[in-house]
């Protein structure tokens, strides 16, 4: 059946019922005056109709059903980091042969305000002359700690409320990538230098976005729980000594 076919049938049952209905009151009370007020009253009250439905009662809905998509988001976001995300941000920080200075403005204290928080994603879009160690003890295990996180990723992906967030579908699709690039690899300890450069370019993507993604998950921690924001802080993977344990 024809989507608009129905809807145009539907809309003369409408109609027809109106008149019936009109026709029915004139009937009883012999009465067209009072018949045209009203009717005219009720099409003078369409305009505002369309205002206040379509306009204010569908902006509220639309930004109630926005807090909610964004709530599913940051969920996720949340799972990926607890599960995997700060991990491979931990190891692929412990692969850095020569640590940029910008990577010691990235370490978030408690007392960060918005300010805070926007220059160090600033500092982190500017991340430039990382270089990686493409060691094969290394990269075997970066490969078995993405190889069994190879199902969340998948599962993440195939997350629909992700696509409309657009840097941290950028971010999973990194991940996954250099997940997938050292999986199609047998013998790392024979890989030519080309191809370690290759990795190195895959790793500096991965981890550019994971640090990006990992600033904008603690700010909203920061903002909206406070309690998981003092455990992230604690365990966070730019802490030299991360902890969970509150030692003061």
């Amino acid at each position: 059946m024809d989507h608009g076919s129905w809807k145009f049938r539907f809309g003369a049952v409408l109609v027809l019922l109106s008149a019936l209905l009109y026709g029915v009151h004139y009937l009883i009370f012999k009465e067209a005056h009072h018949i045209y007020i009203y009717l005219l009253g009720d099409i003078a009250f369409v305009p505002l109709e369309v205002l206040l439905v379509s306009l204010i009662l569908h902006q509220i809905l639309e930004n109630r059903e926005r807090r909610s998509r964004i709530h599913k988001l940051n969920m996720a976001i949340g799972v990926f980091f607890s599960e995997i995300g700060a991990d491979v941000l931990r190891q692929l920080k412990r692969l850095l042969a020569s640590e940029s200075q910008a990577l010691n403005s990235l370490t978030v204290r408690t007392d960060w305000n918005q300010a805070d928080f926007a220059a160090a994603l600033g500092s982190a879009a500017a991340l430039t002359g990382l270089r990686f160690s493409t060691d094969a003890k290394h990269l075997q295990q970066l490969q078995e700690a993405l190889r069994a996180e190879r199902p969340l990723l998948l599962r993440l992906l195939a997350n629909p409320n992700l696509l409309e967030h657009e840097s941290f579908t950028d971010m999973l699709w990194a991940v996954f990538h250099l997940t997938d690039e050292l999986g199609h690899r047998e013998d790392l300890a024979a890989l030519p230098a080309s191809d370690r450069d290759h990795l190195a370019g895959d790793m500096t993507r991965a981890f550019t976005c994971l640090v990006a993604g990992w600033l904008g998950y603690m700010q909203h921690l920061k903002q909206d729980y406070p309690y998981l924001f003092s455990l992230a802080i604690r365990t966070s993977p730019f802490n030299e000594t991360p902890s969970a344990v509150v030692s003061s």
